[in-house]
């Protein structure tokens, strides 16, 4: 609470003293505005729309009258103009004359001629003649004198008239007059059906005539409340509106009802959905054609709208207010500037630092918001400074280990590089021992043998010459095939397992060897760069069952082990050797074991003497191993 109390406090904040001026000001004008105009504008608004809605009511309700009466008054002329005895003329003359005066008044659906006993001797285009209308509920009021009445489900017309738009029903106004014989004997009725569309459409027309606003709505209700005209949303609903008080509109309606007029003084209601409106009624006379039919016309607008003439008052308020309030900011400009001259001279001096042109702030003095941001402004512009020092030094220390690991990093990648180049010479060198060095080491062999058939038997040497020459073309072949290899990645583009089959299949043409070979579908589908090694590890392992094993049946098995890893079996039922002896001068399991290594695989090798081979690797399956 204390806190509050000083920030309100006017001599410790400019801001305060700015807003309880403007509060203070303002308040004034909106207490006197809506204490002085606010209450004479709604009442004055409000009888004067009151009276005018009232008016247009009254009108509407008279001109819709009288349209009816008039319409009555031709079928009361037609019926003096059929003063005779009904057997006296033909159908066709008879319903010449009604269809003259359905010509002149095209509202009318149908227009008949009963007799006494209610049958239908002639009719406008000869629709339902023959038909009798004794039993319509008008038709003993129409013998007795002129009657008009609703006959909304009473008439079978509609079956007979052509669909109206959109589905909609027919309905009609039922007009009756007695018609009598030169002795003033009643000798019939003449019928007409006045359509319920055309008088809505009438009724249309005295809104456009009146000028009625779009959001007035003009409904005209039936005897049971029911709306027969108005707005398609209420067409067939009940109105149903619930009495609103309104201080000011009881003040108009006061004032109102001391005029002359059959309208009721309007009155503001609430409808079912929420909606307030205000409603003015015409109360039809005695003897009317409306109250005959017990019919009521009344006008209906939102309530928003009997306030719109408010808006230009408050308008003309706030002018006023606007005008009065630029006085006053004039004065509080004349105010505020001799208050925050301390708040200038701060700006510039922080200016001037900004600038360069000054290296500490000038801070005002006293203890209000001036004073403070002043002496903020200080505090800040000094650890900035000294920050800038300090960050000075960090920069430089900075750049000199970003150099010392410029070089540093620059010295691993010459090694990287460099351990690049060894693997690619050692593999290089396996290619070469497998290919080359296998070739050559045969070409030896025939040389040396060569030799001493030369001193012991020279008659073989035909026989051992074409041996030697078979040995240089598989050599030949195979390093053919080793620099294919370099070119050409069978186990990248087909996976390991078809890969190895191709490469069984030609070892067992080449040698004679009987190879059992099989594999499991998701391991043989391994084909990343560590399937290559185990390829090249295979070809070796092959070569050397070709070349020392002496082996009858190979079998080799490629599947994905129990424990998670790949595993590669090559074994075969030759002659074997001493797995734990070390062998000078040949390199192939020290080269299959490098391979191994080289991508992180586990290879062990069982032999005996005269027990065959076995050598088996095993791979740890990585996440990306299967493809």
């Amino acid at each position: 609470m204390p806190r509050l109390l000083r920030y309100l406090d006017p001599r410790r904040s400019l801001a305060s003293a700015l807003g309880w001026l403007v509060v203070a000001l303002f308040l004034v004008f909106a207490l006197v505005a809506a204490l002085w105009l606010g209450g004479m504008a709604r009442t004055s608004l409000l009888q004067q729309h009151g009276r005018q809605l009232a008016l247009s009511t009254g009108q509407l309700a008279a001109e819709l009258d009288q349209a009816l009466a008039l319409r009555l008054q031709s079928i009361r002329a037609v019926a003096t103009m059929l003063r005779t005895d009904l057997g006296s003329d033909t159908p066709r003359a008879l319903r010449a004359v009604l269809d003259d005066l359905r010509f002149t008044y095209p509202e009318f659906e149908w227009i008949g001629l009963a007799d006494a006993k209610g049958t239908v001797v002639a009719a406008s285009g000869g629709l339902l003649e023959g038909s009798s209308v004794a039993e319509r509920p008008g038709f003993a009021r129409g013998l007795k004198g002129a009657w008009i009445g609703d006959a909304h489900g009473t008439v079978p017309l509609h079956k007979k008239l052509a669909p109206l738009p959109g589905g909609e029903a027919h309905r009609f106004v039922d007009m009756m007059t007695p018609v009598r014989n030169p002795q003033g004997r009643v000798v019939g009725v003449v019928d007409a059906e006045l359509s319920l569309r055309w008088i809505r459409n009438y009724v249309q027309g005295l809104r456009e005539t009146l000028h009625l606003p779009s959001a007035t709505q003009a409904l005209v209700l039936d005897k049971d409340g029911l709306v027969l005209i108005g707005p398609d949303a209420l067409q067939g609903k009940r109105w149903h509106g619930t009495q609103v008080k309104d201080i000011a509109f009881v003040d108009a309606t006061q004032a109102f009802s001391g005029a002359s007029t059959a309208t009721s003084a309007p009155a503001l209601e609430r409808l079912d959905d929420g909606q307030v409106v205000l409603v003015a009624r015409a109360e039809p006379s005695t003897g009317s054609t409306l109250r005959t039919l017990g019919w009521r016309v009344l006008l209906a607008e939102p309530a928003d709208r009997a306030y719109q003439r408010a808006d230009a008052l408050w308008l003309h308020i706030l002018w006023v207010s606007l005008g009065l309030g630029g006085s006053a900011a004039l004065l509080g400009v004349l105010i505020a500037r001799h208050l925050t001259r301390r708040l200038t001279a701060l700006t510039r001096s922080v200016q001037d630092v900004g600038r360069g042109k000054a290296q500490r702030i000038e801070v005002p003095s006293g203890i209000d918001e001036v004073a403070r941001v002043g002496a903020a402004f200080a505090n800040v512009l000094g650890a900035l400074q000294l920050e800038r020092s300090e960050l000075r030094t960090l920069s430089a220390e900075l750049e000199q280990r970003v150099a010392t690991r410029t070089r540093e990093v620059e010295r691993l990648a010459k090694e990287t590089r460099y351990a690049a180049v060894v693997r690619e010479r050692l593999k290089i060198a396996r290619d070469l021992h497998d290919t080359l060095a296998h070739s050559m080491m045969a070409m030896l062999t025939e040389v040396r043998l060569l030799k001493k058939l030369h001193v012991h038997d020279p008659a073989a040497l035909p026989d051992e010459l074409a041996h030697a020459e078979q040995a240089a073309h598989q050599g030949l072949k195979e390093a053919r095939a080793a620099i294919t290899q370099l070119r050409f990645n069978a186990v990248r583009d087909v996976g390991l397992g078809a890969a190895l089959a191709d490469a069984i299949k030609l070892f067992s043409e080449r040698t004679g060897l009987a190879v059992d070979y099989s594999s499991e579908p998701r391991a043989a589908s391994f084909a990343d760069e560590r399937a290559e090694t185990l390829f090249r590890i295979v070809e070796e392992a092959l070569r050397n069952v070709e070349r020392h094993a002496m082996a009858s049946l190979v079998r080799v098995s490629l599947r994905d082990a129990a424990d998670g890893r790949l595993e590669l079996r090559i074994e075969d039922d030759g002659v074997g050797f001493d797995s734990s002896a070390s062998h000078p001068g040949h390199y192939g399991l020290v080269g299959l074991r490098e391979q191994a290594q080289l991508i992180g695989a586990e290879l062990s090798v069982q032999s005996a003497p005269h027990e065959g081979t076995t050598l088996r690797l095993a791979l740890d399956r990585g996440p990306n191993m299967w493809s």
